[in-house]
């Protein structure tokens, strides 16, 4: 195994990861910045009411996704246990 195939199986690897939690990130970072607009506007300094709707939401979006996060972690892992044999030469 040469050291551009490790490489190359890490950026995968790290771009598969970044993928998978995009969508709870994001759907985090605009619940986030709603309830901190809506706070901001209200002067309401209440700390629990960002972290309730943010769970929530974080939730609902990994309820939503999970699916499709299973689809590509398991065609990534299945196609990096068929290219074992290749790897080890």
């Amino acid at each position: 195994m040469t050291p551009e195939t490790v490489s190359t199986i890490m950026s995968e690897a790290i771009k598969l990861a970044l993928m998978v939690g995009a969508p709870m990130l994001l759907i985090g970072l605009i619940v986030g910045l709603s309830i901190s607009v809506f706070s901001a506007v209200t002067q309401i300094q209440e700390m629990t009411l960002t972290f309730v709707p943010k769970i929530i939401a974080v939730f609902l979006a990994l309820l939503f996704s999970l699916p499709w996060i299973i689809e590509k972690l398991t065609t990534y892992t299945t196609n990096l246990f068929n290219n074992i044999p290749f790897l080890i030469r």
